[in-house]
Order: C-alpha cells, then structure tokens, then sequence
C-alpha cells in the first residue's frame, strides 16, 4: 500500500482539484471560451527555460502558433554535442549513479550502466559564444562546423486532467529532463490549450499541429543545406549561417536551430502522461492516416503513461478503485464534463474510450508500438490493460508494464519525482523505446 505521507497528500490534492474544477465548472457555465486558449494557470509552479546545460540538459520555450496559446519547450540533452557515431550510443541513467534491480516494477532489467561520451569539442556555455561570434548570448548555439549527433526526438503530452498542468511546470520540466537523459532523446514538452476555455478537440489538434511543425522543421532544414554550398564561377561558397536564410515576414529565421542541427524526426516517439495519454494516442492515429503525407517525420513508437480512458460500462478496477489516490473516478468526471462539448459527452466518446464502437481511424494492426504503463491503485488501470490487449491481438508490439503499490501518476506527480519508483519507471521506459530509436537495432530488448 501506498505510504502515510501519499494517503495525506491525495487527500489535500483532491480536495484542492475538487474546488478548481467546480469554479471552472462555474465559470464554463457563463459561456467561457477563448480561442487562443490559455497552456498554463496563472497558479502552476513553473521552471524558467535555461538555454544552457543545466544538469546536462539545455531548455527553451517556443511559441509555434501565432493564432492559439500553443507552445512547445524543447529539451536537449547534452549528449548531441558528442561527435556522431552510431557504435557510441548508450543507454544513459539521468541521476549518474548505478541501480539495482528492484521488486516494485513487473521486469527487471538489471543495472543500467551509462558510459559518459567524449566531448571532443568545447561547447559554449552561459557566458556567450566562443571567438567565432562577438554577439552575447546565455546560452547553446550550434556551430555549423561541429559534427554533432543526431537524436531521435519525443513528442510528449502532460497530464493534469485537460485543465491544468503545462509544458513548463516545475514537475514536468523535471520528468522531460530526466527522460531526455535517460532515453538519450530531443524532448518537445507540448503546451496544448487547456479546458475548459478550449474543449475538445483543441488539445487533440494541438498535438496534431505540433507534429506537422516538426515536419516543416526538418523540411526547413534541409532547404537550408541546399543553400548552404553554392558554385559561382567553378568556385564552391559557403555560407556559415544558412539558417538566416529563410525568414518570415518580419526577418526572423523560420528555422529551429536546435532541431536542424541535433534532431532526427525519422525517429519520432509519442509519450502521453495520464489524459496526454490519450492525446499521443489520438497523434498516432492521425500519424497513421497521413502515411507519407508526414515525412521525414515517422512515429515508430508511443509510450501511454496510466492513460486517461474510461467508458459507459465500468470496470472491475473503475468499480473498486473508485476512490483511489490523487485522480478519483468522482473527480475525473468533472474533468471530462469540462473537455468535452456538452452536446457530445458521453463516456464513450472517442477521446475517452480507445475501444468505443464508434472509433474512428485506421484499424488497431497500423498502430505503432504502444508501451503501456499502469499502476496498481489506479482505477483506470484495467482499460488501459484492455487497450493493450487488443493491440497484441492484431500483432502490435504492446508490453504492459504494471507497478506494485503505485497511484496515478506515480512517475510524473511532484510529490513523487524523486521515488525510486519514477527512477525504475523512467528506466523501463528507455529500455523499450530503445528497441526502436536505437541505430543498432534490438540490443536493449528484454
């Protein structure tokens, strides 16, 4: 069972979920709504982005949506300035120290043992550039002339019930830190609109928004390489800034910087926490329907954290864990009456239940690999399981892992970040996804 200090804690932070909800509920009910929408509470505890490589992650936030309040924060771990070579990627541990295997995850996976890689090149940090440019700037810039690696890259969507949480709070800037070291990714946080000033489907296109950006992205950088080297009279020209070379109306570069030089959209993870969950899995959906229509961008796997799913008939864990810790079935209905339209709610609905009779969409055997993580005290456990479960029936790659004595959102809640619990948890996730983001194949498998 759950701990005493977790049992006090879900008691006060369901207390304090109940009264948000119900004046939002309130609110809803004078005809609130906002089209460029609201991605963070004026009361979320936030983390300030740091361009520079704090605790060997760099950090900045983006605005990609001049219309919507939609945002992403880019996080890049310090691994992309290693010299690219396929033979040195590792399995890196976000916290330095070894772990050994442990009786609270369903696998075990024996220790993790990370291999720093050579920094061959100095990397400027927070005082500005290097001798090449005389701008001050307080922090990363890549270099034109570095051979730097390129990552896979992670699209990930926070929890918070559809009306709270950001990209940039404190808790989720910590989760994306340590998944961006640990799985050796380019994280993009997600800072989708929120109800209920935007109901559905804004959130769901909000996703589906930012994965075509990372497709104008890497289609932008390429254009920039192409106009990179130039032949004037038999002699080669070479521009070292190329990126300032496609702007927008008002002269600034339409290039990310970060992403043209360090990502791989060829290699593209969806990780969904809690009714994110539910967003990735909406993404990959649509990911699928678009086929080609994406590339370079390829969604080779999603990873579906104790997913938001419920339906009309409940289930055993949604009939006995009721009243569980942190999200309670009471409370998450509220959610869900504030997301979606009040003409279409209804338990069923397709964002709520993956299995509905009136799903729409490509057939479950053209979804992409689906790990799936559930804790033992969540009352949304068994249809995430059952989600799983008919993945695996149509020859879908869909491991389910199941935690001993863990709440909703176990891995990704502030209070428990630091648990041994998240650690294993964010370790087991990198295990997996490495089978598919790995230049090298299968050789972190189980």
């Amino acid at each position: 069972m759950p701990g005493v200090a977790v049992k006090l804690y879900s008691v006060f932070f369901k207390l304090l979920l109940k009264h948000r909800l119900q004046n939002l509920i309130s609110i809803s009910a004078d005809g609130l709504s906002d089209p460029f929408g609201v991605s963070t509470r004026s009361d979320e505890s936030v983390a300030a982005a740091n361009p520079s490589f704090t605790d060997g992650v760099a950090t900045k936030d983006i605005h990609i949506d001049p219309m919507t309040s939609l945002t992403v924060r880019i996080f890049l771990p310090e691994s992309a300035l290693s010299p690219s070579d396929p033979d040195s990627l590792k399995l890196r541990n976000g916290d330095n120290h070894h772990h050994q295997p442990r009786s609270d995850r369903r696998h075990s996976h024996g220790p993790l043992n990370p291999t720093p890689a050579e920094r061959n090149e100095s990397r400027r940090n927070s005082y500005g550039f290097g001798n090449e440019s005389p701008e001050p700037y307080g922090g990363y810039a890549p270099s034109p002339n570095r051979n730097s690696r390129k990552l896979p890259v992670m699209l990930q969507f926070h929890g918070g019930g559809w009306v709270s949480g950001s990209s940039d709070s404190a808790a989720n800037d910590f989760f994306c830190r340590r998944v961006a070291k640990v799985c050796d990714v380019i994280v993009l946080a997600v800072g989708y609109r929120l109800a209920p000033e935007n109901r559905y489907p804004a959130a769901f296109e909000d996703g589906v928004k930012v994965l075509n950006w990372l497709g104008k992205q890497a289609n932008l950088a390429d254009c920039c390489k192409s106009l990179g080297n130039r032949r004037v009279n038999g002699v080669e020209l070479k521009k070292m800034n190329v990126q300032g070379q496609i702007v927008d109306a008002f002269g600034a570069s339409m290039v990310e910087p970060w992403l043209a030089s360090h990502a791989d959209p060829s290699r593209c993870v969806l990780l969904g926490v809690s009714c994110g969950g539910n967003i990735a899995d909406y993404v990959a959906r649509k990911a699928v329907e678009a086929g080609k229509l994406l590339e370079p961008v390829k969604v080779v796997a999603q990873v579906l954290m104790y997913p938001f799913f419920i339906g009309n008939n409940p289930t055993p864990s949604e009939i006995k864990l009721a009243n569980s810790y942190f999200y309670d079935k009471p409370v998450s209905v509220l959610a869900w009456k504030l997301f979606l339209p009040e003409k279409e709610f209804d338990f069923d609905h397709p964002a709520a239940n993956p299995l509905a009779h009136n799903r729409s969409g490509p057939p479950l055997k053209l979804m992409p690999p689906t790990l799936t993580v559930v804790a033992e005290h969540d009352w949304m456990r068994d249809r995430a399981i059952a989600y799983a479960e008919e993945l695996r029936k149509v020859n879908v790659d869909s491991p389910v892992l199941e935690y001993k004595d863990a709440v909703h959102e176990f891995a990704t809640l502030d209070m428990l970040l630091k648990t041994p619990q998240a650690q294993a948890c964010a370790e087991d996730i990198a295990i997996w996804v490495k089978k598919y983001i790995s230049l090298r194949g299968h050789e972190f498998s189980y």
